[in-house]
């Protein structure tokens, strides 16, 4: 049996995916693309499912371009936020879950604080998940839109080296690359203080650092992340100068890169805290076109899951 012949029911992180499933998803996404370009970018794929997106935790670029790349292939949208529901007056995740279920959702897209929270829908819901976002464990469809840049950026993911710059300790979207990454043949180097550089996450293709010179030396793609001050107890760094002083992606670090190196951030962004302003906004910069190529991304991923095919 091939790899491609065993499809993963959900996406709630990379640990039941194969390379050669990883990049039909991603050779999709090219596909989905050519859609996003088009004067009427809609097409029939998904019409008559429905997929719900259940936000239990703030959110504006993944909850959009969740929702824009499902209209896209025209199907219906149920969009729930925790913040005016049930879930106030003490409702469970299970319960809401198996509610929203019986209304005969098709899929659910799932955020929220906890680590492990999409696994629970998957449990109760026995539809396809995608989660978009579990406390500080996992966000594989913004590192699927991570590499596919990369991709599209270089040609190929193989033998490219990628540095991840910041607050590595709380993101979710560090561990997720660094799953997903040696996967399709990349090197990850995840650089912070040494605070918020968890010493487990090293493993076969992933290097750690606390020197951001090092870690960009042989880069071919720098991102930066956001300093999670709401996920921080106090103590991790001494102050947001230090911090910026040190470990800011911006044009002086940047000179010890390669010339063709580019930025990424997967957003929201602190300008002048983790990343200089002048480079988020500087030629190397391809942060845009990581939102551009994230709803391509969500379609591919939406399409693989509700269809059957990558």
């Amino acid at each position: 049996m091939n790899a491609l012949s065993s499809k993963p029911k959900h996406l709630l992180d990379f640990q039941d995916w194969s390379a050669e499933r990883l990049n039909a998803l991603l050779d999709n996404a090219d596909t989905m693309m050519q859609v996003l370009d088009r004067p009427v970018k809609k097409v029939p794929a998904l019409q008559g499912l429905t997929v719900c997106t259940v936000f239990f935790e703030n959110s504006t670029r993944t909850r959009v371009s969740f929702e824009l790349a499902a209209r896209r292939m025209s199907a219906d949208v149920v969009s729930f936020a925790a913040g005016a529901s049930s879930v106030n007056k003490g409702e469970s995740i299970r319960d809401t879950i198996e509610v929203l279920t019986a209304y005969k959702v098709d899929a659910f897209v799932v955020r929220h604080q906890a680590a492990g929270a999409a696994h629970l829908v998957a449990r109760y819901s026995g539809k396809p998940v995608i989660n978009a976002g579990d406390g500080r464990r996992a966000h594989p469809t913004q590192a699927l839109l991570d590499a596919y840049t990369i991709r599209r950026e270089f040609g190929t993911l193989e033998g490219k080296t990628v540095a991840i710059i910041g607050d590595v300790r709380h993101s979710r979207v560090a561990r997720s690359n660094a799953e997903l990454l040696p996967k399709l043949g990349a090197k990850v180097i995840l650089c912070g203080p040494a605070t918020l550089l968890p010493r487990e996450l090293a493993a076969e293709g992933v290097t750690l650092t606390t020197d951001p010179r090092e870690a960009v030396r042989n880069a071919d793609a720098v991102m930066a992340l956001r300093l999670q001050q709401e996920r921080m107890d106090a103590g991790y760094v001494g102050s947001l100068q230090d911090y910026a002083r040190v470990y800011q992606v911006n044009e002086d670090l940047l000179a010890f890169a390669p010339n063709e190196a580019v930025v990424l951030h997967p957003g929201p962004m602190n300008r002048d805290v983790e990343i200089s302003s002048e480079t988020a906004d500087g030629p190397r910069s391809r942060i845009l076109a990581q939102v551009e190529n994230g709803q391509a991304v969500r379609m591919s991923t939406l399409y693989h899951l509700l269809v059957g095919r990558a």
